[in-house]
């Protein structure tokens, strides 16, 4: 069974935790989907990081609390450079390489 989960993980001590409890009863690939802030603003439909930037939103990822990119994501997708498609065939490429699919 594969799961995928999405999470809005800005914190690396955060991630590793769950690095080490999934670890121990399964397979955990953390694929960092970056994407630089101001593509993130350009795509906003629900204007959150307007509201960010006016201080109306405290405590938002990116914006007024930090992000702290991994350091050694199992895979990093650039949503700014490459199509969706491109993206799920490179995640898809290494569950291939790692014997998943």
């Amino acid at each position: 069974m594969i799961v995928f989960a999405t999470f809005v993980s800005p914190y690396r001590e955060r991630r590793d935790k769950t690095r080490k409890e999934i670890s121990e009863v399964g397979s955990f690939y953390e694929i960092y989907v970056k994407c630089p802030l101001e593509v993130c603003m350009e795509r906003d439909v629900k204007g959150l990081y307007k509201k960010a930037l006016n201080g109306e939103i405290k405590g938002f990822t990116g914006v007024s609390d930090p992000y702290e990119e991994p350091l050694h994501p199992d895979l990093t997708i650039d949503t700014s450079k490459e199509t969706i498609c491109k993206s799920a065939e490179r995640i898809l490429d290494l569950f291939e390489k790692e014997g998943i699919v």
